[in-house]
């Protein structure tokens, strides 16, 4: 290999260490100074070349996240959602809206501990989604932000584990989030105890992925009994049921889920079906149809908050003798 690949050492190298030291020194005696003075200059010059080629590379890293950022950006201005200033359907902002239909949870509960529909004076439907969040909710999801379409996601706190990105976005979106429990029980099984500890294990996992505390509850099975109306009034929530059972559970094909929504669809429905517990492919792939065949009806999908608020459940409603569900 060359000599001069070792270009940084050539000065020191310059006479051999076995040649015979000059009677007379063959240079000024500044000469050494100026050789390390060079060494120096050669040295430094080597590290600002080292660090500013550092500075490219983490400029490029920045510019090219900025770019990423604002491309994603675009792309959720595209969608209708994302953290750019989210709106509802009705043009107000996330935050404020919730603040709206929270408050329309707390009237409704001051007079109910429960609904199943709305007051049917307004022409919005309500669609909802148990189990969640799951390996088929981004796909749910991808669909209503299509057709910009607002839902309702009773979420088991236990999923959170692996699938919270997926909560999150729903979040984003401007969605609401609501209590499925811990683990999916039949609440009217356990104690006030094991209750509480359903109810308030998934408040908090929602609360720790930076959502606001749920107001709504959906119980598993559609089982509750006094106990847990006591355990709701305590946490504050209000208990949604449905007026109109899919039973996409049980994967009945795509042409039965539409046609049970549409039998069902009314002012005020509630409609229930699933985005997680299971293989959710017909749920995904009957949703564009439902969508399309509501607003052909002039039936416009919104939160359950959003009906409560526009249209609130009429009071002493009987409480169902006997749900199913899942």
């Amino acid at each position: 290999m060359s000599r001069r690949w070792h270009w940084d050492f050539e000065e020191e190298k310059r006479v051999p260490i076995s040649s015979p030291a000059p009677a007379e020194p063959l240079v000024a005696p500044e000469a050494p100074q100026l050789t390390r003075a060079a060494h120096f200059r050669r040295r430094r010059a080597t590290a600002a070349l080292a660090a500013a080629v550092v500075l490219a590379v983490i400029l490029g890293l920045l510019l090219g996240s900025h770019h990423r950022s604002a491309a994603s950006s675009a792309s959720a201005r595209a969608r209708g959602h994302g953290p750019y200033d989210p709106r509802t359907p009705q043009g107000r902002p996330v935050g404020d809206a919730r603040e709206l239909e929270s408050k329309a949870v707390s009237a409704v509960l001051a007079y109910t501990p429960f609904v199943r529909t709305g007051g049917g004076r307004r022409r919005e439907v309500a669609l909802t989604f148990d189990d969640g969040p799951g390996p088929y909710t981004p796909g749910v999801l991808s669909v209503l932000e299509r057709y910009r379409v607002p839902a309702t996601f009773f979420a088991i706190g236990k999923m959170e584990r692996y699938f919270s990105p997926s909560t999150a976005r729903e979040l984003r979106d401007g969605d609401v989030v609501g209590d499925h429990t811990e683990t999916h029980p039949a609440m009217a099984q356990l104690s006030a105890h094991e209750q509480h500890e359903q109810l308030f294990e998934q408040l908090a996992r929602i609360e720790l992925l930076g959502g606001p505390r749920p107001r709504l509850f959906r119980p598993p099975y559609g089982s509750f009994d006094a106990t847990t109306l006591r355990e709701l009034h305590t946490l504050g929530l209000l208990m949604v049921l449905w007026s109109v059972d899919t039973g996409d559970y049980l994967q009945p094909g795509v042409a039965a889920i539409v046609h049970r929504v549409l039998a069902g669809a009314h002012p005020g429905a509630i409609f229930l079906m699933h985005d997680g517990g299971g293989i959710r492919t017909q749920t995904i792939a009957a949703l564009p149809r439902i969508i399309r065949a509501l607003r052909a009806r002039g039936l416009r999908p919104v939160t359950v908050p959003q009906l409560l608020l526009d249209d609130p459940p009429p009071r002493r409603q009987p409480l169902p003798p006997g749900l199913s569900g899942d």
